[in-house]
C-alpha cells in the first residue's frame, strides 16, 4: 500500500480508504449486517485502514452503529474518521438543517462514540459549514475535544477556501473532505489552494462520480430509491452526454490494460501528495479493483486527454439545495 502523510498529524495512512455511506443508506437499499461487516473485515484484510461514515448516513446514525459492530475487537487495525452537523429525524430521517454549534458538537460526538463503541475518534468532521455559527466557534468547540481525547484530529467537509483558512487560524484542519473526479474539478480554484496553504490534506469522496466514471451506468440505469436519481448530473440528456465521456476514459484504460475506475482513482492520485480518496463500494471485487489503481500509470497525453473532460461535463453534482451548501 502507498501511503501519505494526514496533514499535519504525521499519520500515514494508506492514500486509498473506503466511503463506507453506501452500505447503509443513499444508493439503494442497505446491504445486510452480515455481509456488511464481511465486506468491512475483508478490506482490513487487504490493507485499507481508513474507514469514513458519519453521523447523518442511515436512518438512526445506522452507519456508524455497523462499524462499531465491524471494529469492536480490531479497532487497533482502522483508522475511523465520522462527522457531524447536518440534523435528521432518528426515526424518520427528514433533514432539518444543519447545526455546527458547541452544544451540538459536544451531543453529537457522545452520540458517535457510543455507536462506534470507542473512546476516540481518529478524525472528526464538520461535515457542512453551518451558516448561522462562525467557523471560529466550531472549530473552537471541536479543538476542546482534541484537548480532551474524545478526538486525535479535526477536519472540515466541502468548506470554501476562506473558511479553511480561517479555521486552521484555531486549530490546525488534518483533512478537509471535498468530492474531486475526473468530472468534479470546481475545488481546485480556491480548496486546493486553501489545503495547501495550510498544511491541509485533501480527503476526495466520490472520486469516481458516484459510480458514473466506472461505466457501470451505460449498461444500468439508476435504480428506483437511488438518490443520484435526484441530481442534476443523472438526469436526462445530462445524464446520456455524461456516460457517452465515459468512452474516453474507457480509452485509456484499455491503453492500460486496467479498468475505467482505476484510471479514475490514478488520475485523483496523481493530482498530488496532498491528497487521499475514499471511494465506496458494497462489492469485494470492485474493493480489490479499486486498490488495484495503485499501480496505474498515466502519461502525460493520458493526463491531458482526461483533464479536458470536466469541462464537458452536464449538470451540477446536486440539486439546488444540496449546491447551496457546500464550498462554504
Amino acid at each position: 500500500m502507498k501511503t501519505r502523510t494526514l496533514g499535519n498529524t504525521g499519520k500515514a495512512l494508506p492514500s486509498i480508504g473506503l466511503g463506507c455511506m453506501g452500505l447503509s443508506e443513499f444508493y439503494g437499499p442497505p446491504t445486510e449486517q452480515v455481509a456488511a461487516i464481511k465486506l468491512l473485515h475483508e478490506a482490513i484484510g487487504l490493507g485499507v485502514e481508513h474507514f469514513d461514515t458519519a453521523e447523518m448516513y442511515g436512518i438512526g446514525s445506522t452507519n456508524e452503529s455497523l462499524l462499531g459492530e465491524a471494529f469492536q475487537d480490531r479497532r487497533d487495525k482502522v483508522f475511523i474518521a465520522t462527522k457531524f452537523g447536518p440534523l435528521r429525524d432518528p426515526n424518520t430521517g427528514e433533514f432539518s438543517g444543519i447545526d455546527g454549534s458547541r452544544d451540538n458538537c459536544r451531543r453529537a460526538v457522545e452520540g458517535s462514540l457510543q455507536r462506534l463503541k470507542t473512546d476516540v475518534i481518529d478524525l472528526y468532521y464538520l461535515h457542512r459549514v453551518d451558516p448561522a455559527t462562525p467557523i471560529e466557534e466550531t472549530v473552537a468547540a471541536m479543538a476542546e475535544l482534541v484537548e480532551e481525547g474524545k478526538v486525535r484530529a479535526i477536519g472540515l467537509s466541502e468548506a470554501g477556501g476562506d473558511t479553511i483558512r480561517r479555521a486552521a487560524k484555531i486549530h490546525p484542519i488534518a483533512a478537509v473532505q471535498s468530492e474531486y473526479s475526473i468530472f468534479s474539478r470546481d475545488i481546485e480554484a480556491d480548496v486546493i489552494p486553501a489545503c495547501l496553504e495550510t498544511g491541509t490534506t485533501l480527503v476526495a469522496y466520490s472520486p469516481l462520480g458516484r459510480g458514473m466514471l466506472s461505466g457501470r451506468f451505460k449498461d444500468e440505469s439508476v435504480g428506483d430509491g437511488d438518490y443520484r436519481s435526484f441530481t442534476p448530473r443523472f438526469q436526462g440528456e445530462a445524464y446520456a452526454a455524461n456516460v457517452a465521456l465515459v468512452d474516453e476514459i474507457e480509452a485509456v484504460a484499455n491503453a492500460n490494460s486496467c479498468t475505467a475506475a482505476q484510471v479514475a482513482l490514478a488520475w485523483v492520485l496523481g493530482r498530488g501528495e496532498h491528497i487521499m480518496t475514499i471511494p465506496g463500494t458494497t462489492k469485494l471485487e470492485n474493493l480489490k479493483a479499486n486498490l488495484g489503481s495503485y499501480e496505474v500509470q498515466l502519461s502525460d497525453d493520458q493526463q491531458a486527454t482526461l483533464d479536458q473532460l470536466a469541462d464537458r461535463v452536464m449538470g451540477d453534482r446536486y440539486d439546488e439545495q444540496g449546491m447551496a451548501i457546500i464550498n462554504a
